[in-house]
């Protein structure tokens, strides 16, 4: 029964030396010396606060993409027990002795390491050879711009370290599939290529590119298995089934659990409330829940109510009324109705109350048992303070010609008659007969009349890339106070959030009297209600704002356009000593980005060649090498074209940065290239040597450039102005010389 212990137990592990050399360097290259320059550094000034947002668990909502990569940044700034406390309001401002800078910026830097194995690991699983895996991991260890950019607490580099891991993944996943198909490795590298694609999309929208031409990938790869006749159909079920959910099902549920740690760790208010709905705002601790608590929940007739825009945009507004009046006359000669204005004002104000009241009856009070307005219900709104009834007719708005006023009637004893009836409509309900509820119910108000709409006007909606934009409000002029203009705007217009309302304060009125009102007014609300919204409900709203936020895009100073960075035609400045010559700058190494455009340019037009000569029936390469060729291609080029040319389209302030996802899978081609050529183009035993010797004076150049440059990647040590003047290769780059 023991005889198994007389043999020893032997357990052998294959080392791969020069994964382990390489993850040893690459650490070295990103770690060293990683607290300095103990300064915010460039865009660190904006991630910053997003941390400091995380340690007070206050909300915040950021318009560059989701919250994933700003987690990682916050743990570890939690790992180094930041607390929060630190004033990000300039580049350059020196950190005190109590922020943890190298824990801050650890997580980016190992994930700028690790890209180093990752690029070596992708390459042979291309069955490419070890000396040009070697190569491409080398040529990722000496680019100066990805070291720059990973020694920072900034996201491309971890954005950067999932993309090559989910490339890798596959890679190794559809290497098994040949021989292993749903085995316990074939399972774990399908799963981790959906998490790594969805963790590359939590960190920045831009992870979307690769993780598309993964999922094109895959589907060209199944496409060629339903032709394996060798495969049963229930085989193929079943791998389309593991595809589906390994690469969409789950990386959706990933990118929902980063929402949900996200807004389950931010659960106080903060300055970004006022761009959510009332209904978010106040499930927020903090904030609107503390002037919303206790309200009730239906609004009956009677009712007191606060009117908020649902839009929210370019400013939250509510729903409001002052004792002035239109003017008679317009600057422009256009006549008024001379009623009480109507406006949507960006404060609270007690101004901003309304009544609700049924027309057939004359008190404003809340009558008991309450009886609770439904959807279709017509009612008055009574302003208030002034008492005098929203009302909307055939008179041209201010500021928007081709709609109807809004105002309070004022009876001047002339033919204008009131027209103050108004229906509401429910425009989240489940049914015909839902009750309008405080916060939770989205409401329309159809003017009986004239079948307007209330408005606040002067929303502009644009569509660019499925996104919605809404950039200004209509402000009236000195005689509105700038408040933003409300309309009656005809539904045959189309539908607009701007039409929606909900109730953001509530309360059951109790005082007939009008001064008795008034106090009841000022007074807080008494009776208790929960307005706890689903996590999907949050989740729904928050992704819709990233997606729709924009905030207005300024020229700076090292913007770029995407045709100057292929060249590198430009650089940044990301942080400049305040005594010394000392700085660090975004510059790549120049050899290395000649180089990779060369190799796509080589690439390109071998890949041409051949397949005109494939065309013909002249096969140059072996079939193996051939689809080996195209793999690589597909792969590399790829994912240099799917993460470059959608910038071309987008309109948004560009930096360099944006570029080094595209340029790694461009430097991942050089080797590719390099042996293609050594193997195929070189056929003799001269050509083959004197290639490699070029090889090695080529390479020994990207070493050259990159420790030419390291001052200025690093930081350290200061160069004098003359040593700075040298480092100025192309005119166009912004080297920073102080005046003597």
């Amino acid at each position: 029964m023991l005889g198994f212990l007389k043999n020893p137990v032997v357990v052998t592990v294959k080392i791969n030396m020069n994964l382990v050399a390489l993850t040893a360097m690459g650490l070295i290259s990103r770690l060293w010396g990683l607290s300095y320059p103990r300064a915010v550094v460039f865009d660190e000034v904006y991630y910053g606060q997003f941390v400091s947002l995380y340690m007070k668990r206050i909300f915040f909502v950021d318009d560059s993409g989701p919250p994933f990569g700003h987690m990682l940044l916050a743990l570890g700034g939690y790992l180094g027990g930041f607390d929060g406390n630190f004033l990000w309001n300039r580049i350059g401002a020196e950190y005190g002795m109590n922020i943890p800078v190298w824990s801050l910026r650890l997580l980016p830097a190992l994930a700028g390491a690790l890209c180093v194995p990752l690029a070596y690991q992708i390459l042979v699983e291309l069955q490419f050879s070890h000396c040009a895996a070697l190569g491409a991991a080398l040529l990722i260890l000496l680019e100066n711009s990805l070291i720059t950019q990973s020694r920072f607490m900034l996201l491309e580099s971890i954005l950067i370290f999932f993309i090559l891991l989910a490339v890798l993944s596959y890679l190794k996943f559809y290497n098994l599939q040949r021989h292993r198909s749903f085995s316990g490795s074939w399972w774990f590298w399908l799963l981790l290529t959906g998490v790594a694609c969805s963790c590359a999309v939590g960190v920045k929208y831009m992870g979307l590119f690769t993780y598309m031409l993964l999922l094109t990938i895959a589907g060209l790869h199944f496409w060629h298995m339903i032709g394996d006749q060798n495969l049963s159909n229930v085989s193929l079920v079943c791998h389309f089934l593991a595809r589906g959910l390994a690469l969409i099902i789950i990386p959706m549920a990933v990118y929902l659990s980063f929402f949900y740690v996200h807004l389950t760790l931010l659960y106080r208010s903060g300055p970004h409330d006022q761009i959510m709905t009332s209904a978010f705002q106040a499930s927020l601790e903090g904030g609107l829940a503390r002037i919303t608590q206790g309200q009730p929940l239906e609004v009956a007739y009677g009712s007191q109510i606060t009117l908020r825009n649902v839009l929210g945009k370019p400013m939250q507004c509510w729903l409001h009324s002052h004792t002035n009046t239109y003017p008679i006359r317009y600057e422009n000669g256009r006549g008024s109705s001379h009623q009480q204005q109507v406006t949507c004002y960006p404060f609270k104000d007690v101004n901003n109350w309304w009544i609700v009241k049924d027309p057939g009856m004359q008190q404003l009070v809340v009558s008991n048992p309450p009886r609770p307005v439904r959807h279709g219900n017509i009612v008055q709104l009574v302003h208030g303070i002034t008492t005098r009834y929203l009302n909307t007719h055939d008179v041209a708005a201010p500021l928007s010609p081709h709609s109807q006023e809004v105002s309070c009637y004022i009876d001047y004893n002339i033919s204008m008659p009131a027209q103050n009836l108004w229906r509401v409509e429910i425009v989240n309900r489940e049914s015909d007969t839902d009750v309008w509820k405080t916060i939770l119910s989205e409401v329309r108000f159809v003017h009986v009349n004239t079948s307007a709409v209330l408005k606040a006007s002067g929303f502009i909606f644009t569509c660019l890339s499925l996104l919605l934009l809404a950039l200004s409000g209509a402000s009236l002029p000195e005689w509105g106070y700038r408040q933003l203009e409300v309309v009656g705007e005809k539904l045959s217009k189309g539908y607009h959030q701007s039409m929606v309302w909900n109730v953001e304060e509530h309360r059951y009125g109790k005082s007939q009297e009008q001064k008795e009102r008034e106090v009841e007014l000022h007074s807080p609300t008494q009776m208790d209600i929960s307005k706890n919204l689903s996590f999907m409900a949050k989740f729904t709203e928050l992704q819709w704002k990233i997606l729709t936020l924009k905030n207005e895009d300024t020229e700076h100073k090292y913007s770029s356009s995407a045709l100057d960075w292929v060249t590198m035609d430009t650089n940044i400045a990301y942080w400049l000593h305040p005594t010394s010559g000392a700085q660090i700058h975004l510059l790549g190494n120049v050899v290395t980005w000649a180089s990779a455009n060369i190799a796509a340019l080589l690439y390109t037009c071998l890949s041409l060649w051949y397949l005109v000569r494939r065309r013909r029936k002249i096969y140059d390469i072996p079939e193996d090498t051939w689809q080996l060729w195209v793999s690589a291609g597909g792969i590399c080029v790829g994912g240099w074209a799917v993460n470059y040319l959608p910038f071309f389209l987008m309109e948004k302030t560009l930096f360099l940065y944006h570029y080094l996802p595209a340029l790694t899978f461009q430097i991942l081609l050089i080797p590719i290239v390099l042996q293609h050529l050594g193997n195929h183009l070189c056929r003799s035993l001269l050509l083959k040597s004197m290639f490699s010797a070029l090889t090695v004076a080529w390479f020994s150049s990207v070493y050259l450039v990159y420790r030419t440059f390291s001052p200025v990647t690093y930081g350290e040590p200061a160069l004098s102005v003359t040593e700075l003047k040298d480092l100025r290769w192309k005119d166009s780059w912004n080297i920073l010389i102080r005046k003597q």
